[in-house]
């Protein structure tokens, strides 16, 4: 969440860097300085209060040494007056605390000064291009054709086991989609410096508030049942993200300064309900349910956020250049990047059959926005705690990458050429069905 302090100190700018996300946020900004007015105001009383009572009890035990018990009554009478004051003001400062707190939670990250200002997709600046779109001596296929020719995914049967949205991977298309994560694993933890984790794939509510993931994104999780037992509703949900327990491992810690950087990578399915959401019933792989990712995180000092921003792209692209296929990055704008992201760069792979690109790879850095919400602090070697910045960034995100490599690689018998890179994990240079 954002700084409270910075808020109180600034609330001009915070309005300004608000409004350029395009959502209207601004405006929360006044009612969460109001509330904590409230809770402050609410707060300076009661320690007058508790100061005056603390006065009075001394008083108490002068007159009643004096044996002045009517006076001494009428102070008693007092005390018992400042605390049911008290005792009403706590209940409006927890009030007004809680209130403040949710509201704040609500709110998007601050974009940073570096952010091009826009309102759509279509106005994201392109940062560079890597080689050429694939050129085909004849007419090329797309993915659900070739998936079917290869039967390297069974649609109907995934539609069949989960409804729509959901895949089916069989024979070569299984070890292709096998081979892409360990690919990915080994080059991010064998060259890039990433150490691997299994996370769980069911989390608490509170790793996703964490992330930031709710409450804005609630309606696009999967919440989890244990049993028949109905209470145990939303207490877990389906992972939509690799990001959401890596990046809480360390919640409420202080890690030592001498600890970081922390570059953790993962992977995991990802689930996302997308209640509503465009594409979804339509065949193929473009948009699903269900797909598989590796997700890079990094915990560094703020000093560094950026130049930790730019090796995580550069360790994504890393993925698309080995595997040869053409690519762009963009910078995110004001109006199209994510919630809890300040800085956000999407990596797109040409996909031939699909005459589009399609993105694999997004990598944010969230600044301190996340670690404030997870209290996750570190102390500097002069004792002071401050909050880390936490990046993320997709290293890379399946089915799509699986769409781009089979478009990309082609050939005109129908067949698919293996990668030089993907070959000693797939054991073969060709798939022919």
């Amino acid at each position: 969440m954002l700084d409270i302090k910075m808020l109180r100190d600034r609330p001009e700018e915070a309005r300004e860097r608000l409004a350029t996300r395009q959502g209207g946020d601004e405006a929360k900004v006044s009612e969460v300085l109001a509330l904590d007015d409230r809770r402050r105001t609410g707060l300076a009383e009661v320690e007058q209060l508790k100061a005056r009572r603390n006065s009075v009890s001394k008083e108490i035990g002068a007159l009643m040494a004096q044996k002045q018990m009517s006076e001494a009554e009428a102070r008693k009478a007092e005390v018992r007056t400042i605390g049911d004051r008290i005792t009403a003001l706590d209940q409006s400062v927890a009030e007004a605390a809680a209130a403040r707190d949710a509201l704040l939670l609500t709110i998007p990250n601050l974009p940073h000064s570096s952010v091009a200002v826009g309102r759509t997709a279509e106005e994201n600046p392109e940062i560079r291009r890597w080689g050429a779109p694939a050129t085909f001596g004849f007419k090329p296929r797309n993915h659900v054709e070739l998936c079917e020719r290869l039967r390297l995914v069974d649609f109907a049967r995934g539609t069949k086991l989960s409804g729509s949205g959901f895949l089916l991977y069989t024979g070569w298309g299984a070890r292709l989609e096998r081979s892409l994560i360990n690919f990915l694993l080994d080059l991010h933890t064998r060259e890039h410096g990433y150490q691997e984790v299994a996370p769980p794939y069911i989390v608490g509510e509170h790793c996703m508030v964490g992330v930031g993931q709710f409450p804005k994104f609630r309606d696009q999780a999967y919440a989890v049942q244990e049993g028949l037992d109905t209470g145990t509703m939303g207490r877990l949900y389906l992972v939509p993200t690799a990001e959401a327990p890596v990046a809480n491992i360390h919640r409420e810690e202080i890690l030592p300064e001498k600890q970081l950087p922390v570059r953790y990578v993962a992977y995991s399915p990802c689930f996302r309900a997308e209640a509503g959401a465009a594409g979804l019933g339509t065949r193929g792989m473009i948009r699903v349910h269900q797909f598989d990712k590796v997700e890079l995180i990094k915990i560094v000092p703020p000093e560094t956020g950026y130049a930790e921003l730019e090796s995580l792209v550069a360790n994504a692209e890393t993925v698309l250049q080995r595997l040869g296929l053409h690519h762009r990055t963009i910078n995110l704008c004001t109006g199209d990047m994510g919630f809890a992201s300040a800085k956000t760069y999407d990596i797109e792979v040409w996909a031939p059959g699909q005459g589009q690109f399609l993105e694999v790879s997004s990598c944010s850095n969230c600044e301190d926005y996340q670690a404030r919400r997870m209290n996750l602090r570190y102390k500097t070697e002069g004792g002071e705690n401050r909050f880390p910045h936490i990046l993320n960034g997709s290293g890379t995100a399946l089915a799509r990458l699986f769409v781009a490599l089979i478009e990309t690689h082609q050939q005109e018998d129908g067949s698919v050429l293996v990668p030089e890179a993907l070959r000693p994990y797939l054991g073969t240079d060709r798939i022919t069905g």
